[in-house]
């Protein structure tokens, strides 16, 4: 043993016994040994006479690499010796009569290295340099298995390594393999076809493995080959029989099904295409795919039926001729029955989509009206099909009772993985709304009639068909119940499941009777049975808090669309809702399970405001004590943010359903909810006000003018009066709770001077925060990102300039106000902000802000005259570099009733403006 060999043994070490720094150097000896100009000559050697396994990999793949790097700068003496000694060794022979080691006696790994090495050689010599190497194989497959082996080894990485496109290929590789593709169509393919026939002939009985190999070869190749080689009286009679044969092994007969399966795939125009479907007679495989489902053959024949089928209504739907639509048909379904079989019971390949084909296959009964019985009768297959793919995993049922992780995500996969099938299922609902209710009525029927035990999946995948098929029912349809409607939703509605309690089935089942509401809208009879399907164990008083929750979101949906019709049932549904309205004052605010938007308080919404103060006023003592106690607990525990928040939810309510009569209890809400509250809990906070001012409008106002200075103080005194950080480092959360408060600041200040509240700026105690407020208003209208801020923020001050400005020579309301809307607003935000290049006149919602732009200084001049005028003409103007004669003319639009021509004037005057200051001139 050299020192080659030992520093490879070293290198390619497992057994933990070396330390890492002599690995290190005995990989830096043998990168220099790489390096050395002989280096083919040294790799050549040892593979001939080297029998360790470590020492042939490393010169292999060291072979391997210099080719691919260095064969341009090789001698064609260097070239000749590997291409002589790679091919002896590939055809188990030596590099001369002394050799002693025979590679092709190696390992698996070994030899697919060997057929890589001898790859990238015909990459760079065929046809033009070496145009021989596939005749010369083929002469050497009479030495036997060994041999016939390697052959196929060689074919297989030539598939995988440069002609097969299901791989990335560079632009130089696809030419070189169009180059190799022709050179051997022209040259070999057909001696290779007859050596698999021939090999397949005489080792079909002694050696199967080897014929399993020769056909896995073969059946990469047939794509680009003349189908007419391989579909003959001698080759597709001989596949059949390998498939059909029971006493082969598994592997041997799989193979032959993915030649078949190859040849049925191949592309070609549909005339000759469905001839050559015609012929192969596939109903004589039909059978096999009952066997063993787990089993390797059955696979494949599962891939060649799925593989016909797609190929049959490929032809049905590009052939126009009558004749050949009916023997497409007839084909079609012939092989249905089998594939929907397969469907149900088999793995699939990852190729086959069985969405796309039945979504196909449903395309094609739209062309044949009236159905026949034939189609009928796939339908309700392609309903069982669709069942089969929807049903949950039992072995996901514990997870997805909790919903812990394993839970949520088997749930957020099934939930994306239906999609598509339930598209499906409205397309079916359309071409045979009569099967489709009859198949889902019996779906019900048996879940109704299941015992406690039967399986929760067959249960919820039932209740899933019937809410998706609703999609595909139209609105008069629903309210009729025509067809079986008019049976399946009072079985609905009637029905309690033995696996009621599993979370899944309560939701679906809550979800569906939600979906068929309009029918109960026009069937009255049937409302006591929807309230107590959300009114008892069923739905809000569920075990389960999640399906509970959703209870009262869903009841809220239904109160709203059935609305008078619920008055009869009024007080039992105030009893049955006592006991869950009054549990909102025990529950663990600080509890995860009760974050999110569906915590139950939907239920408010079966409360209206009149039902509360003057129906039923106990109702609303009880939820005024229920705040109250809130509110003190929220005194005494301040800093809990899932209590402040719960509270912030409780009030939003509470506003809704006590109206006015809520007043006495904001001031202490809002005061409590401010304290030590952080720019997400502001947020809330102003959202909340939002609420309170769009309802009350001006009678808020007092409680207003009492609140906003301290909010004002709060949220100045956390927002920056410029731009908040941007940039590498800045997306943290803490500036997008500051970016979220920002912007919904703006919107509440946007809500107060549209609800004729903008006298609350001018309180006493606010009138301190006036000037910060309008800094930052024009700050951002000049600079901010988003363009949708900045047009509220130009609303803002068109909505000032209306309510604190006189006309002309009036009498200021706002002393100072007029001269910063002219010396700062007008000029920064309605003309230098505007040159810069970035506001793009080509984007929709800078044309709207611009508009909006344009309409302010329309009120301007309306409200400051000449004042605005001559300021923004003398001032502005001359600052932007714009010719007088623009000037003027601007002059003249602003001062004209043609508030289009104005805007279509200033677009084409900033545009030119910005062509003579390149974009440059700074906002001040």
């Amino acid at each position: 043993m050299d020192d080659l060999e030992k520093a490879i043994l070293i290198m390619f070490d497992e057994s933990g016994t070396v330390d890492s720094e002599l690995k290190q150097k005995a990989k830096d000896y043998c990168d220099k040994i790489k390096e050395e100009q002989a280096i083919c000559s040294v790799c050549i050697e040892k593979l001939c006479f080297s029998n360790l396994v470590q020492v042939q990999f490393w010169c292999l793949q060291t072979l391997h690499e210099v080719i691919r790097v260095r064969y341009s700068s090789m001698s064609l003496d260097e070239r000749y010796l590997i291409r002589k000694s790679v091919f002896s060794i590939a055809c188990f022979g030596g590099f001369d009569d002394k050799s002693t080691v025979r590679v092709l006696e190696g390992p698996a790994f070994i030899k697919n290295k060997l057929a890589q090495v001898l790859v990238t050689l015909i990459y760079f010599e065929y046809p033009l340099v070496w145009s021989s190497v596939f005749v010369d194989f083929l002469s050497q497959l009479s030495k036997g298995a060994m041999v016939i082996d390697m052959f196929c080894r060689v074919l297989n990485a030539l598939d995988e390594e440069l002609i097969n496109l299901d791989y990335p290929r560079t632009p130089e590789e696809l030419a070189v393999a169009a180059r190799v593709k022709d050179a051997m169509r022209q040259q070999c393919v057909a001696q290779i076809v007859r050596a698999w026939y021939d090999i397949v002939s005489m080792y079909r009985n002694s050696d199967e493995e080897l014929c399993a190999s020769v056909l896995e070869s073969m059946r990469r190749y047939i794509s680009w080959i003349d189908i007419g080689l391989i579909v003959n009286d001698a080759f597709i009679p001989l596949l059949f029989e390998l498939v059909l044969v029971g006493g082969l092994s598994e592997q041997l007969r799989g193979a032959a099904a993915g030649c078949l399966s190859a040849v049925v795939s191949k592309r070609m125009d549909p005339q000759s295409k469905l001839p050559l479907l015609q012929s192969l007679q596939m109903r004589r495989v039909f059978g096999l795919v009952a066997q063993d489902s787990d089993s390797e053959l059955v696979s494949n024949v599962a891939a060649l039926l799925t593989g016909y089928a797609v190929e049959v209504l490929e032809c049905f739907k590009r052939l126009n001729s009558e004749d050949a639509k009916g023997v497409s048909m007839e084909l079609l379904n012939e092989v249905l029955p089998s594939v929907f079989y397969v469907m149900q019971n088999c793995e699939l390949d990852s190729t086959f989509s069985i969405v796309q084909f039945l979504s196909g296959y449903v395309a094609t009964m739209k062309t044949l009206s009236p159905l026949r019985e034939t189609q009928l009768l796939h339908v309700g297959q392609i309903l069982e099909v669709i069942r089969s793919q929807i049903r949950y995993d039992p072995m996901y049922r514990k997870n997805l009772g909790i919903l812990d992780k394993i839970g949520r995500e088997e749930e957020d996969r099934m939930v994306e993985f239906r999609k598509d099938l339930f598209v499906l299922l409205r397309n079916v609902g359309r071409v045979a709304p009569d099967v489709t209710q009859i198949f889902i009525r019996n779906s019900l029927a048996t879940a109704v009639g299941s015992s406690s035990n039967w399986n929760v999946e067959e249960v919820e995948a039932a209740l899933s068909l019937f809410y998706a098929f609703g999609e595909s029912i139209n609105g008069e349809a629903m309210r009729t119940g025509s067809g079986l409607l008019g049976e399946l939703v009072p079985m609905l509605l009637s029905t309690r499941f033995p696996c009621h309690s599993n979370r899944l089935v309560a939701l679906v089942y809550l979800e569906t009777v939600t979906r068929y509401m309009k029918f109960v809208q026009e069937n009255t009879q049937y409302i006591h049975m929807v309230l107590a399907a959300f009114l008892d164990e069923r739905g809000i008083h569920h075990p389960n808090v999640n399906v509970s929750r959703r209870a009262s979101y869903l009841f809220m949906r239904v109160v709203k669309l059935l609305k008078l019709k619920l008055v009869p049932f009024i007080e039992n549904i105030l009893q049955s809702l006592q006991d869950t309205v009054a549990g909102f004052t025990s529950m663990d605010y600080t509890s995860k399970e009760l974050s999110g938007s569906e915590d139950g308080s939907h239920i408010f919404e079966g409360f209206s405001e009149r039902l509360v103060t003057a129906s039923r006023p106990a109702i609303g003592l009880m939820f005024k004590q229920t705040l109250d106690v809130l509110l003190q607990v929220l005194v005494v525990f301040p800093n809990v943010e899932a209590l402040r928040s719960k509270v912030t939810s409780f009030v939003h309510r509470m506003v809704d359903t006590l109206g006015a009569s809520v007043f006495p209890y904001l001031p202490k809400a809002l005061e409590q909810l401010l304290v030590d509250s952080e720019p997400k809990e502001l947020v809330g906070l102003l959202i909340l006000l939002n609420q309170l001012i769009c309802k009350f409008n001006t009678l808020f106002r007092d409680i207003l003018d009492e609140v906003f200075p301290a909010i004002a103080g709060r949220i100045l005194n956390v927002i920056p009066v410029d731009a908040l950080p941007s940039g590498p480092g800045s997306n943290t959360e803490e500036n997008r709770e500051l970016q979220e408060l920002q912007r919904t600041l703006y919107t509440f200040l946007h809500v107060i001077t549209t609800h004729d509240l903008s006298s609350v700026f001018l309180s006493p105690k606010s009138r301190s925060y006036l000037q910060p407020i309008m800094q930052l208003l024009l700050f951002t209208s000049c600079k901010h990102k988003d363009i949708l801020v900045r047009k509220v923020c130009v609303q803002i001050f068109i909505r000032l300039i209306r309510d604190w400005c006189a006309m002309p020579n009036g009498e200021e309301k706002v002393p100072g106000f007029q001269s910063f809307i002219i010396e700062n607003f007008a000029t920064n935000c309605c003309l230098y902000s505007l040159l810069d290049n970035s506001f793009e006149f080509r984007d929709a919602n800078t044309l709207v802000l611009f508009g909006e732009i344009v309409l302010a200084q329309k009120v301007m001049y309306e409200k400051f005259g000449n004042d605005f005028l001559v300021h923004f003409v003398s001032k502005g103007f001359p600052a932007a570099h714009c010719p007088q004669d623009l000037a003027e003319t601007y002059c003249q639009k602003l001062q004209g009733s043609d508030i289009k021509a104005l805007k279509s004037f200033y677009q084409s005057l900033i545009e030119n403006l910005r062509l003579q200051q390149n974009g440059s001139l700074v906002v001040r």
